[in-house]
């Protein structure tokens, strides 16, 4: 749900192929892992599409954004042009309010990202006074925040009533998959994945929680 890759995110030292690569790997180990989404950061390019590299290595590869707002960095679901004509991508300061409200206006789904951060995530504002309305979700576990700032978002989620993603914030390959979000539907699309965020069930999960699950899950046959 949160990765980043250097095809257009200029911190990033890991490839999607190389990412690609990594999931098969970690799934001959036991775990859980269906597939990945792109959200570089301050950039959305609708030339950019991964659907031979998703085909040959059996992962789904879907694209969003991660943008900088007033009240720390969103993802966002379901990037469309009027979305992407309306705001300045590239700015660091986009008005938080505005940026949910037109990604739910426009049918996609928008994120607080790694919310447990200081000064880059929500519960940090919130805590300055901020009323989080208007966001229905935040990252509640990201593969690159400390325990204490995850808790921090887990607090802050039971506070509101906020649904909860789970996110590796890749920046390198060996980061791919750390946390993720378990869906109880398949999600093939962007549109699937925008209509689960919305409406669907789904929480965050750590890597590790995937080999409990599917050691846990009912045999067929």
């Amino acid at each position: 749900m949160h990765s980043h890759s250097t095809d257009a995110s200029d911190d990033a030292g890991g490839t999607v192929e190389g990412y690609l690569k990594w999931i098969v790997a970690r799934r001959k180990r036991g775990y859980h892992i269906d597939g990945i989404v792109l959200t570089e950061h301050r950039h959305f390019d609708p030339a950019l599409h991964y659907d031979a590299l998703a085909e040959r290595y059996g992962v789904v590869v879907l694209r969003g954004a991660e943008l900088e707002t007033d009240i720390g960095h969103v993802l966002v679901y379901g990037v469309t042009p009027t979305l992407a004509r309306h705001f300045d991508f590239s700015s660091v300061a986009l008005p938080h309010r505005a940026l949910f409200r037109a990604a739910r206006d426009e049918g996609g789904f928008a994120v607080g990202a790694h919310a447990g951060r200081p000064r880059i995530g929500l519960a940090h504002h919130v805590e300055a006074g901020l009323d989080p309305d208007g966001i229905d979700a935040i990252e509640q576990l990201n593969g690159g925040s400390s325990d204490e700032e995850n808790e921090r978002a887990r607090q802050l989620a039971e506070r509101f009533g906020l649904r909860c993603v789970g996110g590796s914030d890749a920046h390198y390959v060996s980061a791919i998959g750390r946390c993720l979000t378990a869906f109880r539907r398949e999600i093939r699309s962007v549109e699937e994945l925008v209509h689960e965020l919305t409406f669907g069930d789904y929480h965050a999960v750590t890597v590790e929680q995937t080999v409990a699950a599917a050691a846990a899950a009912p045999k067929e046959g």
